[in-house]
């Protein structure tokens, strides 16, 4: 399936990882720069997957409002949503942000 990189693709994901060191900006903006939107992952494939093998519901391991809604829309139930919480530090702290305030991740410690 193709979601490397929210969707870009993992070419497109390594530029947006450089100009994320080389000019300072974060996951959304360098997305953004390289002419793409924060998040382009379609989830029907997933559901389409998770149907096929007679799934209906999940307990879905994420922080992203966007995937449970992804599956939604496309007949899958998510019947819990369990968050991951990583302990934020020097290094993915930016990131996480980025993600939390540009995308709507639901994290408790940021």
């Amino acid at each position: 399936m193709p979601q490397e990189g929210r969707g870009i693709g993992l070419t497109r994901k390594i530029q947006a990882y450089h100009l994320q060191q080389r000019e300072g900006l974060d996951t959304v903006e360098a997305n953004e720069r390289l002419g793409f939107p924060p998040d382009l992952r379609d989830y029907s494939d997933a559901a389409a997957i998770l149907r096929a093998l007679g799934g209906t519901q999940v307990r879905l391991l994420t922080n992203n409002p966007a995937k449970v809604e992804g599956l939604v829309s496309h007949g899958v139930d998510v019947v819990e949503r369990i968050s991951i919480e990583p302990e934020p530090g020097p290094i993915n702290l930016g990131y996480l942000r980025a993600k939390k305030n540009k995308m709507g991740h639901l994290f408790e410690a940021i």
